[in-house]
């Protein structure tokens, strides 16, 4: 059996770490965006011993939290799974590959087997914050578009709101990845952003709008330290046309505003991607109910 699907990325503008014992109802507060460039996976099941194969940009691959997550949904069925994803957007670098992976391919198990969706977000969610890559971004893509995660965790737990508002945004990678797990360890660096990121889910509460997300977003990093001189650098120079900041947690910029501006100073600065607000969410581009 085969099936094709697609996630959107995710960008974090400012969060609050939110954990608890049940992990769907762990994850984070804090407002971001999906974008229309994510993760194509084509999934590939046939009867087998229980493992799982990753391929990424046509080359195997270690996916640790893609892994788990179909393992998830697998459990001890007598299956072997094949995903072979394509990447739009580089990896450890805020913009949600992690979740997008590990959600288009616990997607397309869950559609091959006919189970719920749900079971697909539980799988995906419970993979990042095991793996401690990701809090939110599960979250948000289960709702698509500009959010406001106003309650931490999955919903029916969790409460994520959308803001109408359609954006042309720019990313930018302007250094090495960051390795989300290694900054969430560092228990200062978890106490600075629990106590911006309160304050700024208050601001966001009064005023959930996309002007509101950018201005709190900049706050944000300017509060925390995250941000390294070089995304520093490259948010002022964005700013020059439209508001920017730093994608959580990634040493790159996403910028909404003069897109063709934005775009031309930051690719001095690095690689560079156009993208649009992805209101869709996860979903299935193409499937086939019996073996090719």
């Amino acid at each position: 059996m085969r099936i094709k699907t697609f996630c959107p990325g995710h960008i974090t503008g400012f969060f609050q770490i939110c954990e608890h014992r049940d992990p769907w109802r762990s994850g984070s507060r804090g407002a971001g965006l999906c974008v229309d460039r994510g993760v194509h996976a084509t999934i590939d099941i046939e009867e087998g011993n229980g493992e799982v194969f990753i391929r990424i940009d046509g080359k195997e691959a270690k996916a640790p939290v893609t892994e788990l997550a179909v393992f998830k949904v697998i459990e001890d069925r007598r299956l072997d799974v094949s995903v072979d994803a394509t990447q739009d957007l580089p990896v450890g670098q805020g913009f949600g590959m992690s979740a997008a992976g590990a959600l288009s391919a616990a997607h397309g198990v869950t559609e091959l087997l006919g189970m719920p969706f749900k079971v697909a977000l539980r799988a995906a969610h419970e993979a990042e914050v095991e793996s401690r890559t990701g809090l939110g971004d599960v979250a948000a893509l289960s709702r698509g578009g500009m959010t406001f995660r106003r309650v931490e965790g999955l919903p029916p737990f969790g409460r994520v709101d959308r803001i109408n508002a359609e954006p042309d945004v720019v990313l930018c990678a302007v250094g090495a990845p960051l390795p989300t797990a290694e900054v969430l360890s560092d228990e200062k660096v978890r106490q600075r952003i629990n106590a911006v990121g309160k304050e700024c889910v208050a601001k966001m509460a009064m005023a959930p709008t996309m002007a509101t997300l950018m201005r709190l977003s900049r706050e944000f990093m300017n509060k925390t330290g995250l941000a390294s001189p070089a995304v520093e650098e490259a948010v002022k120079a964005a700013e020059d046309y439209g508001p920017a900041s730093m994608a959580m947690l990634g040493n790159s910029v996403f910028a909404v505003g003069k897109a063709k501006d934005q775009d031309r100073v930051l690719s001095e600065r690095g690689e560079t991607f156009r993208a649009r607000v992805d209101w869709r969410g996860p979903r299935v581009i193409a499937g086939e109910s019996e073996n090719d």
